[in-house]
């Protein structure tokens, strides 16, 4: 058996063209376009590459963007009056602060800083406990691009038993969540878990969000089963891998993510879903 791959690229493709389609049929209508802010601190170059391809995303999809540069010697005062300043800004729909920020600022103060109408990242406690409530309204967007991915491939968790590695609030917790709400049976590993190659083995879904390059070993995996390798790491060789070992992997799954080119481009798609649904809820429009 040789997996078939779930094509991240093609499905975050086809979502983006979807959301420019809408904007520009609001637009068309004579309505503001919607708007995503985002800040980043400092001069990390991995989260500016980030940042440059949010802000290319969102004006592709029709949107207006803004872009607010902080030197990293900012204060925790100074970043919340930024972001409590793009809260009353009628033109921002959506705000994300780039993560990780500089050691002497609170990442969780200033994430819950953020109007809760306007995280799209999907992180405050309010948007995170209506996810737990099974009434999502902004969810976080890697987990929200793995429910998606899987229905484009036409694949249904529903009575599934499901293994999400990783307990982070950002992939771990919102995935978990996910696969419950559509009906699959789940345990969530971690560096505490006992027998983690069992319970991976067991699995007929396996979530990957760890951050260990090739730490999933393919004679891990059951056969059939669906692997969404969220990792993305970069090997002294410069080669990008994902936490599961592709290539053994991929010969015992009936589907398979790559990385890069699988869970990635979705993450930044669905930010730009979550940037249209702030707009809508914020305007009053039905979908």
């Amino acid at each position: 058996m040789t997996a078939r791959l779930i094509d991240g690229k093609a499905i975050a493709q086809s979502l983006r063209e979807g959301i420019r389609t809408q904007v520009a049929a609001l637009t068309a209508e004579g309505r503001r376009a919607p708007g995503l802010a985002v800040v980043i601190v400092g001069e990390d170059p991995a989260s500016q590459i980030y940042v440059r391809n949010k802000h290319l995303a969102t004006v592709a999809a029709g949107m207006h963007s803004v872009m607010k540069v902080l030197p990293a010697t900012v204060t925790q005062a100074q970043l919340i009056a930024v972001v409590e300043a793009l809260n009353e800004d009628p033109h921002v729909d959506g705000i994300l602060v780039q993560l990780p920020l500089p050691r002497h600022i609170d990442s969780k103060a200033v994430i819950d800083a953020i109007a809760v109408e306007k995280d799209v990242d999907g992180f405050s406690p309010e948007n995170l406990g209506l996810l737990a409530q099974r009434t999502p309204r902004l969810r976080p967007c890697t987990p929200y691009g793995c429910m998606k991915m899987l229905e484009a491939s036409g694949i249904d968790p529903s009575g599934m038993d499901a293994v999400v590695l990783g307990q982070s609030n950002i992939v771990g917790r919102p995935a978990a969540l996910e696969l419950l709400m559509k009906g699959a049976t789940v345990t969530i590993c971690h560096s505490r878990t006992r027998d983690l190659p069992g319970h991976v083995r067991r699995a007929d879904l396996v979530v990957a969000g760890i951050g260990k390059p090739e730490f999933v070993l393919g004679e891990w995996i059951k056969p059939g089963a669906v692997v969404l390798d969220v990792g993305i790491n970069r090997l002294p060789s410069g080669k990008l891998v994902g936490d599961v070992q592709f290539e053994a992997a991929k010969e015992r799954a009936s589907w398979i993510t790559p990385v890069p080119g699988g869970v990635g481009p979705m993450t930044i798609a669905m930010l730009i879903q979550n940037t249209l649904e702030a707009y809508q809820l914020r305007e009053g429009i039905r979908v």
